[in-house]
């Protein structure tokens, strides 16, 4: 099987990964993802043991053991542009040999949860709520960088692109589904579901405005407004597209779990914020150990 080369996976000196600075070893199977470097603490603190710890740059990547389960902590960053990094440097590490730089024979799937905050779209999806994605519809460019045929929801992005008007000079937008089986393992009566939108950035691409106008002023409220069958959108953020693209064309199993914390709709925010992102980090550590 033919090697690797040098230039495109970097191994540090010590045997870990470039970016990530992890070895294979240090991995589980089931890994949560967060933001921010800070939260993966905030989970990890539940743990009944933490066997490693590591940080380079903005990801930082705990592991341990939650009711004897073994579980990763990794903070990703902002943005479609770290979420490929982390996912490349993580199927390397189960699905790459390191020795000899070369595909292993039987691939692993990994489980990654996305936990993170987020603000509703809809007047009847409250703060303090919990919502899941059901697919993630990605208006950055980064996964058009690889060949996606098959894993996109080619109907749902033309009905997305009619219905809001997209400029198309901007780049068609993707959308992928999440796993089916996270979707059933996590799903409960009082989560709410729906499709997530992830700007490839934080100020225009998200229609704020401060002193460089935006290609298009309306945009906030056509993507509000936007419906696929029984679907619509949901909410607002900047990596769930990525990260259900990249799984899929990996065959790892993906799902972004979002705490609501404002309502854009209601013009609302959370009285304690902190109080629901716990609430949602312990459903999920529950949730990963049935």
């Amino acid at each position: 099987m033919e090697k690797i080369k040098e230039s495109e996976l970097i191994i540090n000196p010590d045997g870990s990964v470039y970016h990530l600075n992890v070895k294979p070893e240090n991995i589980a199977n089931d890994i949560i993802f967060v933001g921010d470097q800070f939260r993966v603490e905030a989970i990890t603190k539940y743990f009944d043991s933490i066997e490693f710890s590591t940080q380079k740059r903005e990801f930082k990547t705990e592991t341990g053991t939650y009711k004897g389960k073994k579980i990763s902590v990794i903070s990703t960053g902002i943005g479609p542009d770290n979420i490929d990094i982390v996912i490349n440097e993580l199927d390397a590490l189960v699905n790459v040999d390191f020795a000899t730089r070369t595909i292993k024979p039987n691939l692993t799937k990994l489980n990654i949860i996305r936990v993170g905050t987020s603000g509703s779209l809809q007047a009847d999806i409250p703060v303090d709520s919990i919502l899941m994605s059901t697919h993630g519809v990605g208006t950055d460019n980064m996964l058009r960088s690889y060949d996606l045929k098959g894993i996109t929801e080619t109907e749902m992005e033309d009905a997305f692109i009619s219905q809001t008007s997209w400029d198309l000079t901007k780049g068609r937008p993707y959308i992928v589904e999440a796993s089916k089986e996270l979707i059933e393992k996590f799903a409960s009566e009082e989560m709410h579901q729906g499709i997530t939108i992830t700007a490839g950035g934080f100020y225009g691409a998200q229609g704020r405005v401060i002193r460089i106008p935006v290609q298009d002023p309306n945009l906030n409220s056509k993507i509000d407004a936007f419906k696929f069958n029984n679907l619509r959108a949901t909410n607002l953020e900047m990596e769930t597209g990525a990260i259900y693209g990249l799984s899929k064309l990996l065959s790892h199993h993906s799902l972004s779990l979002n705490a609501i914390i404002a309502n854009r709709a209601n013009g609302t925010f959370s009285s304690d914020p902190y109080a629901v992102v716990e609430n949602l980090i312990q459903y999920t550590l529950d949730k990963i150990t049935q």
